[in-house]
């Protein structure tokens, strides 16, 4: 049963739902079956119910709380915190609202800060105890003070929340950011179920963990690495560290594992950009996240940031129907620039397997000022690859030069797929014989055979944009990849 038509449900007594039928934009109607269909665990009927409520009464708390719970019994965390986090921070939040913040916090690890919420909802008006949250949260209950919150107009109460949702990414918050006052922020529709923005690594990866892949290296190294390693010299010429760097290519060449260890090469912070990250349904919310990500880079110099799938955010203003999409390219475009913070020291990698849908803005010299084209590794690349994915496997001597010559046309993850492959194979092996057998070159081989090279597709369409599209010679690389360069 179809979570668009909640009516059709056999959970709603059917004189409830003539009443609705006939009355459809009855909201205190709505609330009460939406309330009902969730008591019975009809928890996407009940998410539909609540939403269609809220469009008549956005200011419902009932309603609010009750969208929250319906998400959280589905296991869309992201979405149920939305809510609560901006309804906790008042001193007089229901006993509900603060159980199940509770619950997200503790299931993201955030334990005492679990314990303060639910502190405060067994000294609530009324209060609320959960018994199996309480046992988890045992050892940390008697030294949580409930923190204060600035009042707010008493909330009507909800459902109990007890019942735990399917296990998945939860956005985290800080005890700091927990305190701080939320927005009214009410989702009419689903939110990214992985959101985990703003989280700051320390990748002990570097440039010798990446086969091959010189001439970017290369790039980056003027960009970042030796400005940070001779900062007299650079400062000499005028040159200040950061910048931005744009890689494109067909997918599972490196581009992501490349940014990683960038960061990793001179000890730098790294944070990771995915579209959901960034991407929010209410406006004006996705430029402030993108600045709020830029602002966290510029405060952890030197720092790489990097953006996976760009032209997502960056689309071609032109293909654009909508103005809130180009309102978020404004945004990019001007923490690019540094207009309100400078950019030094932060190095921005951006990467995208389809440059053609990126807005030209992004081109212009002083932001994406470096575009490196990031081909299949090349022969001696992938011998550099096979040999890092075979470390620490129990191998026979192998001829990587002769498995390079077998792999061309293989992309990095191509090759980690053959290697898969083929341990997959020697382990059948090894739980029959009940003996560990080493891999040999015919196991490599064996499995290159039955793994085709997953860039091809690639090729074709990008042969075309850089045929028939390439005024400017940014697809020249690619041209003269394909050898159809004149």
């Amino acid at each position: 049963m179809s979570s668009e038509d909640p009516l059709s449900s056999d959970l709603i007594p059917a004189p409830l739902r003539d009443a609705l039928r006939l009355s459809p934009d009855n909201a205190p109607l709505l609330l009460h079956i939406a309330e009902t269909v969730l008591k019975l665990g009809g928890f996407s009927e009940a998410e539909t119910l609540f939403k269609r409520a809220l469009a008549l009464s956005p200011d419902n708390l009932t309603a609010k709380l009750g969208l929250a719970s319906a998400f959280y019994h589905l296991g869309k965390r992201s979405a149920a915190l939305v809510i609560v986090e901006a309804i906790t921070p008042a001193d007089t939040a229901p006993a509900t609202a603060l159980v199940l913040h509770a619950r997200l916090a503790l299931q993201a690890g955030e334990t005492r800060f679990a314990a303060r919420l639910y502190q405060r909802a067994r000294t609530a008006t009324p209060p609320l105890t959960d018994p199996s949250l309480e046992e988890e949260l045992a050892p940390h209950l008697s030294a949580a003070p409930a923190p204060a919150r600035p009042s707010a107009k008493p909330p009507a109460p909800l459902n109990e929340i007890s019942a735990s949702p399917p296990e998945e990414s939860w956005r985290g918050t800080s005890d700091n950011d927990a305190d701080d006052a939320g927005r009214e922020r009410l989702p009419a529709g689903d939110l990214p179920d992985d959101i985990a923005p703003g989280e700051l690594e320390r990748p002990s990866i570097s440039f010798a963990d990446v086969g091959g892949m010189d001439h970017v290296k290369e790039e980056v190294r003027m960009k970042i690495i030796l400005p940070l390693q001779q900062p007299d010299l650079f400062k000499a010429y005028g040159k200040k560290a950061g910048g931005g760097i744009l890689m494109y290519g067909p997918p599972g060449c490196g581009k992501t594992f490349l940014a990683r260890a960038t960061a990793g090469e001179v000890k730098a912070g790294f944070l990771a950009i995915g579209i959901n990250d960034v991407l929010d349904m209410w406006i004006g919310q996705s430029e402030k996240n993108l600045h709020a990500l830029f602002e966290q880079a510029r405060a952890n110099r030197p720092c790489v940031l990097f953006f996976d799938e760009v032209d997502a955010l960056g689309a071609n203003r032109t293909d654009l129907l909508k103005s809130g999409g180009r309102q978020l390219i404004n945004q990019f475009l001007s923490e690019l620039d540094g207009v309100t913070a400078s950019n030094e020291g932060v190095l921005i990698l951006a990467a995208t397997n389809a440059p053609w849908h990126l807005d030209p803005a992004f081109r212009r010299p002083g932001r994406f000022d470096r575009i490196l084209f990031v081909p299949p590794p090349d022969l001696p690349a992938r011998a550099s690859i096979l040999r890092l994915l075979l470390k620490g496997k129990p191998v026979e001597p192998i001829d990587f030069d002769a498995l390079a010559k077998k792999t061309d046309g293989y992309s990095g993850a191509d090759l980690q797929a053959v290697v898969e492959t083929a341990v997959e194979a020697k382990l059948r092996e090894a739980m029959k014989s009940g003996g560990l057998k080493p891999l040999g070159n015919r196991d490599l081989l064996d499995a290159a055979k039955r793994h085709k090279p997953t860039v091809r597709d690639w090729f074709e369409t990008s042969r075309n944009y850089a045929l028939y599209a390439n005024q400017s010679g940014l697809y020249d690389d690619i041209l003269e990849y394909l050898k159809l360069k004149k």
